[in-house]
């Protein structure tokens, strides 16, 4: 009998697809033993969203005003447009005028507005009827001595007479930055004090800050200053104090 022996070529194909095999073998048998008895699979466990409460704080912060903003203007009415504007030109010069002579700082002084408006007239027929123009300007004066505050008004109706206007004083502080701070602590403080309330009757402790926010400030408004009469001298004012109001709105963490 004649025994043919594999070529070297042959053996080491066959060689090669052993191993081939044995390797998806070994690969389909991992899962078996992973999963196998005495083996556990590790699972995520889900984290429950800790518990929080969400609160508003109001603060407030006082101090006397050191400022005086005052809203002031000039009006002509005249036959023709042209007039007009010409006569609130000139009022509107004076008025400037007696602002310097006061000591105001042109940086001070601001336009607020410009107007050229027609002036009607309702005859017996019902029908209106365009009988002249007014012109006007308003601007807005800062007076940083505020006891001089009333005495800058009277000196404008003075050189301003019939054609000058009187329509508002605001008391305000130079830089509000400090009374602004003030009563953010405070509104700071008032919402931490309601979430540790909350947290104490809902048998909680009080966690961490989950977040913060801060609404709009709010800013004094416009004082009326109205039937100046234009002989006196001096306007008495009653500057009183200027409040910043700060909200915030927090949520925290129960423990």
């Amino acid at each position: 009998m004649t025994i043919r022996r594999p070529s070297a070529a042959r053996t080491a194909r066959l060689l090669a697809a052993t191993a081939v095999l044995g390797g998806l073998l070994a690969g389909t048998a991992a899962p078996a033993l992973a999963a196998g008895p005495g083996r556990t699979v590790p699972r995520t466990a889900g984290v429950e969203a800790p518990a929080t409460v969400t609160v508003s704080g109001q603060g407030r912060a006082s101090a006397a005003p050191d400022l005086a903003i005052l809203s002031i203007g000039v009006e002509a009415s005249r036959p023709t447009a042209k007039e007009a504007m010409a006569a609130q030109h000139t009022a509107a010069e004076t008025l400037l005028a007696v602002l310097d002579r006061q000591g105001i700082a042109e940086r001070d002084i601001r336009t607020d507005s410009l107007s050229l408006s027609p002036v009607y007239t309702q005859n017996a027929q019902g029908e209106s009827k365009v009988t002249g123009y007014q012109a006007g300007q308003s601007f807005s004066v800062k007076v940083r001595e505020l006891d001089r505050a009333g005495q800058v008004i009277g000196a404008v109706n003075d050189a301003t007479g019939d054609s000058g206007r009187i329509n508002g004083v605001v008391f305000d502080v130079a830089d509000p930055s400090a009374l602004r701070a003030e009563a953010r602590e405070a509104a700071y403080r008032d919402a931490h004090d309601k979430a540790a309330q909350h947290a104490r009757l809902s048998g909680h402790k009080l966690g961490r800050l989950v977040s913060l926010s801060e609404g709009e400030s709010a800013r004094p408004g416009p004082g009326a200053a109205p039937g100046v009469a234009h002989d006196e001298t001096g306007v008495p004012l009653a500057p009183g104090e200027i409040e910043e109001q700060v909200t915030v709105s927090a949520v925290f963490e129960l423990v």
